[in-house]
């Protein structure tokens, strides 16, 4: 009777990726929590997954979802992977997250399916397996608000509070993620097989990933070659969408670089408020290694670690295949800069000829050196025709004003609708910092969920012009760069 009411939700497992090597991964069942608890279901993501909980009691997902109790078909798993870690080399692997397999839709698509802080696994090294409420709600959060956004992601789908503490600096009350991604294949995860030079699983992983996520590519003459292009391609396109919206991921190790082009761990991460290219907010980035301005240089340096791990596949003479990678990276500055500039004209409702990009760079000047605030000033001239406000009446954006609207008054002649594009690119609301605090201090502090809810709720319609002018669009007293984040470990 216990195993039909799981069966009625619609789950179809599959589990493919357990026919790659050994090596990748270590089977490994969720450890049990005594008082499992639904706080959250993402009954609207659910039902685009064909899962259905409508007929399902709330304690029974609570036993799903903190893996107290297993689907049909499910075989959990904890994935091996490396990686550069502020530069620094080192394996790892899920060390607090398991695989409870790959959820196949009605119409085919698969997606893992994958439980974060359900305890110890063999990679877990000193840690508990565990994770605490603020963190996993933050992911629940902030990976929302991506996808509503328009910006590629892993998804929350549930959190369950475990009904037990987990010990950091102090006790906190423990919970896991249900988290759904297209797949959790990383950078990482060929870096770990080829620092063993196990080029047979090396092998058999890029064909893996190709099948899964790069179809096209199955009878590529030089398949990891091409699979290294379209990485990058989605890579690059990731990243450019995080600067769009003002994202600081903060932990652009590459462990972290998911393959599938979806932005994966919720950890240090943080959006803009006042404008500047050296914003860092993980409370361990001493050096800015990931700050904003930083991103496309570190997207660079991640996919030249991808490249490095695919030299034996793309050619067995490795000068020759060394020669041929560096070919793919010999324009890579110049065509991030040309795909940035592209999404800033759209953030200023310009075409890109002529001098447009002059106009971008004054703007932004302008913006770093006032410490503007990156989200409402892109909003306001996306929906405003006056500027009265202080910080608007200064000379150097008077001038700049003054050029946008001579430029504007030129391309309405020729057809160009600058403020439906500006409009559809630059969103009212994110997920603003303070605003974060705010509703997770009420939800594990206070035990009030709702202003959460409520939070995720309107942050599903960034774009909506109703917001402006409300809480969420206004910048809180206090912010700014001092701001800072922690990876919740």
């Amino acid at each position: 009777m216990f195993q039909d009411k799981i069966n009625d939700i619609g789950f179809c497992f599959d589990n493919t990726y357990t026919g790659l090597p050994e090596a990748l991964m270590s089977g490994v069942l969720p450890q049990p929590v005594k008082s499992p608890e639904v706080l959250l279901v993402n009954r609207s993501f659910a039902k685009s997954l064909d899962l259905n909980f409508s007929k399902v009691e709330d304690s029974l997902l609570a036993q799903i979802f903190s893996g107290n109790s297993l689907c049909k078909n499910s075989k959990t798993i904890s994935q091996a992977y490396a990686g550069h870690q502020f530069g620094f080399f080192t394996n790892l692997g899920d060390g607090r997250a398991v695989l409870l397999g790959e959820h196949k839709t009605k119409k085919q698509k698969r997606f893992d399916i994958q439980l974060k802080g359900s305890g110890k696994t063999p990679y877990s090294r000193q840690g508990d397996g565990r994770a605490a409420l603020g963190p996993v709600l933050r992911e629940y959060l902030v990976s929302e608000a991506m996808f509503g956004l328009g910006i590629p992601t892993t998804r929350a789908l549930a959190v369950v509070k475990t009904g037990e503490d987990v010990m950091r600096e102090n006790p906190l009350p423990g919970a896991i993620l249900t988290r759904v991604a297209s797949s959790h294949i990383r950078i990482g995860t060929f870096q770990f097989a080829a620092a063993k030079k196990d080029y047979k699983t090396l092998e058999a992983l890029m064909k893996y990933t190709i099948k899964r996520h790069f179809a096209e590519l199955i009878d590529s003459k030089n398949p990891a070659l091409d699979l290294l292009k379209s990485v990058t391609k989605k890579q690059t396109n990731l990243v450019i969408n995080w600067m769009r919206v003002g994202f600081v991921h903060g932990v652009m190790n590459t462990d972290n670089v998911a393959v599938s082009g979806e932005t994966i761990d919720y950890g240090p991460c943080a959006f803009l408020d006042s404008y500047s290219r050296e914003a860092v907010f993980s409370s361990i980035d001493y050096a800015g290694r990931y700050s904003f301005g930083n991103q496309p240089i570190i997207t660079h340096w991640n996919l030249l670690r991808f490249a490095e791990t695919l030299l034996p596949l793309i050619d067995k003479n490795q000068k020759t295949a060394i020669e041929m990678v560096t070919d793919v990276f010999s324009d890579f500055d110049s065509m991030f800069k040309k795909k940035w500039f592209s999404m800033m004209f759209k953030k200023v409702g310009l075409s890109g000829v002529g001098d447009d990009d002059v106009l971008v760079k004054r703007l932004l000047a302008w913006m770093e050196k006032g410490g503007a605030d990156y989200t409402n000033t892109f909003c306001d001239i996306s929906t405003k025709k006056d500027f009265y406000e202080k910080q608007y009446l200064q000379e150097d954006f008077v001038g700049w004003i003054k050029d946008w609207k001579i430029r504007l008054g030129e391309l309405k002649k020729e057809g160009f609708d600058s403020f439906t594009l500006m409009q559809k690119n630059n969103p009212v609301i994110i997920p603003r910092n303070q605003m974060v605090e705010s509703v997770l201090y009420e939800a594990v502090t206070n035990n009030n969920i709702n202003p959460f809810i409520d939070f995720v709720n309107v942050l599903k319609q960034p774009y909506d012009v109703r917001w402006l002018d409300s809480k969420y669009q206004t910048v809180p007293k206090g912010s700014g760069l001092g701001y800072k984040t922690f990876c919740g470990t």
